[in-house]
């Protein structure tokens, strides 16, 4: 199974590279993307065709996770109208409708198939899904994904607030690619996100083998949110950045 970064930047970000978060995992013939924020179907467009994706998991409802099903949506009426209809969508329940008020037309998203996501376990294709409530916003989640259940895989957080959501997610071996919006650190008070120290506890406390450190906001110094969690966390750790691969 491979994880390719397509985009990792926050909320906000500057330069060409400022895509939002956006993580392609593929294994064998199948292929998924975890969420589609801002600028990132242009990116991922360069890396395989969208028409060929199985799944789009969405964490949350969050803009910088999603808005990019926009040109996903015209991409597949349009231009890859033999796919529409086949790339499923696994999204927070009123996903559907946020992007019909949005764009003020009905059944917007109707060329993806839409199911709306609930803790528990599915497959797409080869690739095994874990999805468990994460604490952000209403209707948050994290995804585990692996092409055996009962061998190593990636978890990704989506948004978080809590290193504990995460553990149960997490098995020996496994890659944890965790958000770290406030890079070293510390996270406002009240603010639902983590910083690179509670994403290294989640890593070290879940046995993951890996620690890959994402979505760190506009004016943090990634260098040192890597700093932080190397403190506490022995494993191997990595930022992410576009074009990032890694296999499993």
């Amino acid at each position: 199974m491979r994880l390719t970064v397509i985009g990792c930047a926050a909320a906000w970000g500057r330069g060409p590279d400022a895509a939002s978060s956006c993580y392609l995992v593929e294994e064998g013939d199948t292929a998924v993307v975890l969420d589609l924020g801002q600028g990132a179907f242009a990116r991922l467009a360069m890396e395989r065709a969208p028409a060929s994706l199985a799944a789009v998991l969405v964490s949350h409802a969050h803009a910088d996770h999603c808005v990019d099903l926009i040109p996903l949506r015209h991409y597949l009426r349009y231009e890859a109208q033999a796919a529409a209809g086949r790339v499923e969508l696994r999204a927070p329940r009123g996903l559907p409708g946020r992007f019909d008020a949005l764009t003020g037309e009905d059944d917007f998203l109707e060329d993806l198939r839409f199911t709306a996501l609930a803790p528990g376990d599915f497959a797409v294709g080869a690739i095994s899904v874990t999805v468990r409530r994460v604490t952000h916003v209403a209707e948050s989640y994290a995804f585990r994904v692996s092409s055996d259940p009962s061998g190593s895989g990636l978890v990704y957080s989506g948004d978080c607030a809590s290193a504990a959501d995460l553990v149960p997610l997490l098995r020996s071996g496994d890659t944890l690619l965790c958000e770290a919006s406030f890079g070293a650190g510390p996270v406002p008070d009240g603010v639902p996100h983590l910083d690179a120290r509670v994403a290294a506890d989640a890593a070290r406390m879940g046995g993951a083998a890996r620690l890959v450190l994402t979505h760190i906001q506009s004016g943090f110094d990634p260098g040192l949110a890597l700093e932080e969690a190397q403190r506490t966390f022995s494993g191997a750790t990595l930022l992410a950045r576009p074009g990032l691969s890694l296999d499993r």
